[in-house]
C-alpha cells in the first residue's frame, strides 16, 4: 500500500494534476505551494492581503511590520492524501520578531514527509526501506516604508531528498535557493454609517531561483521552481469592538513558462519520440529567470489561455471579541490548467497569547485533491508586549 500511495503522489502531489489531456504547468518542489497554517487553509488558501499573524512567513512576510504583537511562534501539522496512507504530512514551524516600531525579522522551516517506502527487485526481494522527504528552511525582513506601506525579502534553501539509490546512481538530495519580494497596504480606520472599516493591499513574487536537478545535466533533468506572483486585496468591516469580518481575494499565477505544444514537424502525420524530445529539450533549455518574463505571454492559444492560468480564492473571516473566529472560503482553478476546485471552513480560539486553528477542506472537482477530507491544525504563541493598534 505504501509503494502504491507513493507513485500515487507522484502523479497527484504536484498540484497541477495533468486531467483532460490539457496543459497544466508542473513544477518541482510543489510543497511550496500548499497552505501550511490552518488560517490560510480554512479562508481557500488566502494570506497574502489578509491580516498579520505569526504565519505570514508563507504568503507575506511585509505584514509581519505591521504585527500587533512583538513576537510569535508558531506549528502546524497537514495530513496529505489521507484516503491512501497515513504517513505522508507536511510541517511547519515559524518565528517572528517585531523588535521595532518600523521592523521585523522573521524564520521558518517547512518540511514535507512522504513516509516510510519499501523497496523491492523484480522477485519482490526487499531491498530496503527509504524515507523521502523535502525541506525548505526561509529567513526574511520586513522595513516600513511608511506609515502604512511595508516590503520585506526573503531567502529560502530548498532540499529534496526524493533520490533513490541503484546500483548506477547515489540518493544524493538535489539543492538550490530561491527569493521573495513582498509589499503590504494597510489602511488606517475609516468611519462609515453603519460600521468602522479598513482596506489591505498585498502583493508578494515567490521561489524566484534557479533550477532544481537531481542529475548532472542540469538543462535536461532539472524542473522550475514553483515561482508565483500572488495579488490580493482585502477589507474589515468593524461593527463594533466585539464583532469584525474580514473579506479577502487573492489571485496567483505561477511564473512558469508553459508546456510546449508538440507538433508533427515531419509532415507525416504522426508525432514520433524524437519530436517529443525535441520540445521537452527546447523546454528545458529555457532559464529560470527568462522562464518568468516568457510565462505571461507564451501560452499556445494565445491571451485566453493566459487568463486560464491566474488562479483565485475568497475568503471570509468573523472575529467575536478577538476570541473565536469562523472561516469559509473557496478556490478555482481552470479546468485546462490542474482542475483544483475546492471550499474550506475554519475555526479558530483564542485565549491569552495561545491561539488554535482548524480547517476542513471539500473538493469540488472531479479530481480527486490530496488534501480532500483532511483536518489541518495551528498552534500559535504570542509573547512579549503589543504594539498599539496601527
Amino acid at each position: 500500500m505504501k509503494k502504491i500511495g507513493f507513485l500515487i503522489t507522484g502523479l497527484l502531489f504536484a498540484l497541477n494534476i495533468q486531467a483532460q489531456n490539457e496543459r497544466p504547468i508542473t513544477t518541482g518542489v510543489p510543497f511550496l505551494l500548499i497552505a501550511a497554517d490552518a488560517r490560510s487553509a480554512g479562508m481557500g488558501d488566502n494570506g497574502v492581503a489578509t491580516s498579520p499573524d505569526a504565519f505570514s512567513q508563507q504568503f507575506n512576510p511585509a505584514k509581519y511590520a505591521f504585527s500587533l504583537k512583538k513576537q510569535g511562534f508558531t506549528a502546524s501539522y497537514t495530513p496529505y492524501l489521507t484516503d491512501l496512507v497515513n504517513d505522508i504530512s507536511l510541517g511547519q514551524i515559524n518565528y517572528f520578531n517585531r523588535f521595532n516600531e518600523r521592523s521585523a525579522f522573521a524564520g521558518s522551516l517547512r518540511y514535507f514527509s512522504l513516509g516510510e517506502i519499501e523497496l523491492t527487485d523484480r522477485e519482490s526481494n526487499s531491498l530496503g526501506n527509504v524515507k523521502p522527504n523535502e525541506l525548505a528552511f526561509d529567513l526574511s525582513y520586513a522595513l516600513q516604508l511608511s506609515d502604512r506601506f511595508s516590503m520585506a525579502v526573503a531567502g529560502r534553501y530548498i532540499r529534496s531528498n526524493l533520490r533513490f539509490a541503484t546500483t548506477n546512481t547515489d540518493a544524493s538530495s538535489a539543492n538550490t535557493f530561491a527569493v521573495d519580494v513582498a509589499g503590504f497596504y494597510q489602511s488606517e480606520e475609516m468611519a462609515f454609517n453603519d460600521f468602522n472599516g479598513r482596506y489591505r493591499l498585498g502583493f508578494n513574487i515567490q521561489n524566484l531561483g534557479p533550477k532544481i536537478s537531481y542529475e548532472g545535466d542540469i538543462e535536461r533533468s532539472s524542473n522550475f521552481l514553483p515561482a508565483n506572483l500572488r495579488l490580493g486585496g482585502g477589507f474589515d468591516f468593524i461593527f463594533d469592538e466585539y464583532n469584525k469580518v474580514a473579506a479577502n481575494l487573492e489571485f496567483t499565477k505561477l511564473l512558469v513558462p508553459t508546456p510546449k505544444v508538440v507538433t508533427d514537424k515531419d509532415g507525416n502525420g504522426i508525432v514520433d519520440g524524437s519530436e517529443y524530445q525535441a520540445a521537452a529539450d527546447e523546454y528545458n533549455n529555457i532559464s529560470w529567470a527568462s522562464g518568468v518574463f516568457k510565462s505571461f505571454g507564451d501560452a499556445p492559444d494565445g491571451f485566453k489561455e493566459e487568463i486560464k492560468e491566474f488562479t483565485y480564492s475568497a475568503g471570509l473571516e468573523y472575529w467575536y471579541q478577538d476570541s473565536f473566529a469562523l472561516r469559509a472560503g473557496y478556490f478555482n482553478e481552470s479546468k485546462d490548467k490542474g482542475a483544483r476546485k475546492f471550499a474550506t471552513i475554519g475555526a479558530g480560539f483564542r485565549y491569552t497569547a495561545i491561539t488554535l486553528d482548524v480547517s476542513y477542506l471539500f473538493s469540488a472537482s472531479k479530481v480527486k485533491n490530496p488534501l480532500e477530507n483532511t483536518l489541518r491544525f495551528s498552534l500559535t504563541f504570542n509573547f512579549g508586549d503589543d504594539y498599539d493598534q496601527y
